[in-house]
């Protein structure tokens, strides 16, 4: 295995999140080289300017990009309708795969992409970037161990701006076009909080149902409003509330109780952890005292890339992310039919 990787960063003109990848990749240590293909090749100076040496060719297409090059992780950011053709390609040609979500806009589309990398002992990770903050990682230890004891019921909220929706180049776009996006809000930004419900509790969503809606009233062909109940594997029941509301900024929590107390992770209020124990003085609150950083984009880069070199396990793998796209779209098929669907577990 090779101490550094060599990184394909596929794009076209409606890629997401640039403004994090090109910083998160020019900062990884790990990484030898960056090549791109960027449809179009409108983002080929900035890629340049950001990347400096360390981006070392430039394509036209994935297609060609492969028949040139062995990558060994694709980082792949394309509007949700044309991606799986992308991750399709790269791991046709034995290439590890980081996407940007939702990566597919129906979940047989992806369930065949999981398939195919677990045939070829390839990994298949959703961009869940969350799950690498540091109050994430320790709220989960803190479960994993048994602190807050049994746990009783989880609460997740996800909000954002309602004041992007009003733009006609938003309006315009593939997010809010349901054929290229897969679905709106829900699939987009509540995506991850669904993981991160899953993810700290180290507990599965077997059972959904709820409502989506446009609340906002915006021209658009997909959601801006959805309220999921859930049910866990491990017997707990939680709700899911996942909107553009606010005029500006997010207001964003997660709250966990147990047998043994409480966590709360505030992002609204800047109380990214607390805590409290029945076993403690009563009004007694704990704080989450560590850094708060590295976080977002770059760690979660970065571990994908420390991954397919052997150096740490994966945030995530192939099948977590199939697992939250599977709640997702179940969480569609409730709102549409008014009935409870199950989600299917591996």
């Amino acid at each position: 295995m090779a101490d550094k990787a060599k990184v394909a960063l596929i794009i076209s003109e409606t890629s997401a999140h640039l403004g994090a990848y090109f910083p998160a990749l020019a900062s990884c240590e790990d990484i030898s080289e960056v090549i791109l293909s960027d449809e179009g090749q409108k983002h080929v100076e900035e890629a340049r300017k950001k990347l400096g040496d360390k981006l070392t060719h430039v394509y036209h297409s994935p297609e060609e990009l492969f028949q040139k090059e062995k990558p060994d992780l694709a980082l792949i950011t394309l509007e949700a309708g044309k991606a799986p053709a992308a991750i399709n390609i790269a791991l046709d040609h034995n290439c590890a795969v980081f996407a940007e979500k939702p990566a597919c806009t129906n979940i047989e589309a992806f369930e065949a992409l999981v398939q195919k990398a677990d045939s070829k002992h390839l990994n298949l990770m959703l961009a869940l970037a969350n799950r690498n903050n540091p109050e994430v990682k320790a709220a989960r230890r803190m479960i994993r161990k048994g602190t807050l004891g049994k746990i009783y019921g989880i609460e997740l909220n996800f909000i954002a701006d309602q004041t992007r929706l009003t733009s006609k180049s938003y309006q315009s776009g593939w997010f809010a076009q349901k054929a290229r996006a897969g679905g709106g809000h829900l699939i987009w930004l509540g995506i991850h909080w669904l993981d991160l419900g899953m993810y700290i509790t180290d507990s599965k969503i077997t059972d959904v149902s709820g409502f989506i809606t446009n609340i906002g009233g915006q021209p658009l062909d997909v959601e801006d409003s959805a309220a999921l109940s859930l049910k866990f594997d491990k017997g707990f029941l939680g709700t899911m509330t996942s909107g553009y509301y606010v005029n500006r900024g997010k207001q964003s929590l997660i709250k966990i109780w147990g047998s043994k107390g409480w966590l709360e992770m505030d992002y609204s209020t800047g109380k990214y952890l607390q805590w409290s124990l029945y076993s403690d003085k009563p009004g007694t609150i704990h704080k989450f005292e560590e850094s708060i950083k590295p976080r977002g984009y770059s760690p979660c880069v970065h571990a994908a890339v420390r991954s397919v070199l052997d150096k740490e396990p994966p945030t995530l793998d192939s099948h977590d992310s199939l697992q939250v796209l599977r709640t997702i779209y179940a969480a569609y098929k409730a709102a549409e039919t008014g009935q409870t669907q199950q989600v299917r577990i591996d």
